[in-house]
């Protein structure tokens, strides 16, 4: 497997292309915004995604991903349902990052816990981790440690819980529960920052203490 972060927006939004190096086969996770610039790495890359793939509904992480599918005539998969109310009005929140150019998120399924997605010779389990937004999801790929964790857990911090339907307790129960038992050596690929691993997380992340 092989992996591209692309920064988007004023908020530095990690847009991700995954890519099956067996294959060939890529996804864009995360299309935040700047279209042209996630197709002009995927042009770089010489790589035609399948698919888009969302952790969670909100703008800095869904912007883009309309441009993104009708470009290459590709589906949209997640997030999980609960975050369909922040979908609806994204381009009327435009103005809240004004210099870009968004399109409302219209998922083609909607993803549910234990779920699987191929990419290639790649398999993607679904984990619901709510707490920023009730319809947070992240992307594990078991076989090779890794881990897209959209805005749940940061290199440092984790995700705020001071937007609507957003919960403190949901967010470090997914945390605790649900990321960190997969194991220390798992990498994670975060929303915004640097990547990280779950075991440096456990030890020395303050939220986590």
């Amino acid at each position: 497997m092989n992996y591209f972060i692309i920064p988007v927006t004023s908020l530095m939004q990690n847009c991700c292309v995954i890519c099956c190096k067996l294959t060939r086969e890529s996804v864009v996770v995360d299309p935040g915004g700047n279209s042209e610039k996630i197709k002009k790495k995927l042009d770089d890359l010489n790589l035609k995604p399948s698919k888009i793939l969302i952790t969670h509904g909100h703008l800095d992480h869904t912007g883009a991903a309309i441009d993104i599918s009708k470009f290459y005539k590709i589906p949209i998969f997640g997030p999980q349902r609960f975050d369909k109310f922040l979908l609806k009005p994204i381009v009327s929140k435009k103005e809240d990052l004004h210099d870009f150019k968004f399109s409302n998120c219209i998922p083609y399924n909607w993803l549910e816990d234990n779920d699987k997605l191929e990419v290639g010779s790649l398999t993607f389990e679904v984990i619901h981790c709510p707490g920023h937004t009730p319809g947070h999801i992240v992307y594990f790929y078991r076989k090779g440690r890794i881990l897209i964790s959209g805005d749940v857990i940061f290199n440092g911090s984790i995700g705020r819980t001071d937007f609507p339907r957003s919960n403190y307790q949901d967010l470090i129960n997914s945390i605790k529960i649900k990321l960190l038992p997969l194991g220390d050596d798992i990498t994670f690929i975060p929303g915004h920052g640097s990547v990280s691993t779950l075991g440096y997380e456990r030890i020395n992340n303050p939220f986590l203490n």
